[in-house]
């Protein structure tokens, strides 16, 4: 039989973990994607532009937010395709279908109004 090997620290109880993680969630802000969106550079987006119902729409409105921002580092095609990105990204499994679908519409034609393709 294989001999069991002892290590010199403690091992970790359960009630030991879950202090610990209470801890750093009570730590951190509840919501680091919206402080991002509010205090980086990110570009100056109108209210609801990703709950608008037509991909034209959105991408318009992404690519009018994109040029006329003072906050962005980058050019304006590459700003609204990464705030785009970050929206779908950041909303996850909780994104239903349609409206996922409806986004990645968007993407295209972001590129077709940058005349990227």
């Amino acid at each position: 039989m294989a001999e069991r090997r002892k290590t010199s620290r403690p091992r970790k109880t359960a009630a030991r973990k879950r202090s610990r993680t209470t801890a750093t969630k009570k730590s951190s802000p509840k919501r680091w994607s919206q402080r991002v969106t509010q205090e980086s550079d990110a570009l100056d987006l109108k209210r609801g532009v990703f709950k608008q119902t037509s991909a034209k729409k959105i991408a318009a409105s992404l690519k009018h937010s994109a040029e006329h921002s003072a906050r962005r580092k980058s050019g304006a095609y590459r700003s609204a395709l990464s705030m785009l990105t970050f929206y779908i990204n950041r909303a996850g499994k909780t994104l239903p279908k349609t409206q996922r679908a409806r986004l990645e519409r968007a993407k295209v034609e972001l590129k077709h109004q940058f005349g990227r393709e």
